[in-house]
């Protein structure tokens, strides 16, 4: 287990529904890697991530589908993509992700607590 916060730093975290609207491979990534861009709603728009999910994922299972992601990260460059959302995931033993998502379609934006 990590070290423990406190509810200020993790209130501190955006995390918000999403929905996937387009997908396509990431070309420069050593590692491979889908650039995801999702639909966050009014007030945050839409958010692009260099995500390596490749072992489950690709356009056709991933468009239309709503993910979980922190929103309030820095921007980062991956592999010649700015990245400015961490969509949310487990990782097995393999490095494998299965990305968590919500049980029921809900709306964009709606924060996760």
């Amino acid at each position: 287990m990590k070290e423990q916060i406190t509810y200020d730093t993790y209130d501190k975290v955006d995390i918000r529904v999403g929905t996937v609207i387009s997908v396509k491979k990431n070309e420069k990534a050593r590692k491979p890697s889908l650039v995801v861009e999702v639909d966050f709603g009014k007030g945050i728009g839409v958010k692009q991530s260099s995500a390596q999910i490749t072992h489950y994922y690709n356009e056709e299972n991933l468009i239309g589908k709503q993910v979980i992601g922190v929103c309030n990260f820095p921007e980062k460059n991956i592999a010649g993509v700015v990245s400015q959302v961490l969509i949310l995931g487990s990782i097995d033993k393999e490095g494998k992700v299965v990305l968590v998502h919500p049980s029921q379609k809900v709306e964009n934006g709606l924060p996760v607590a």
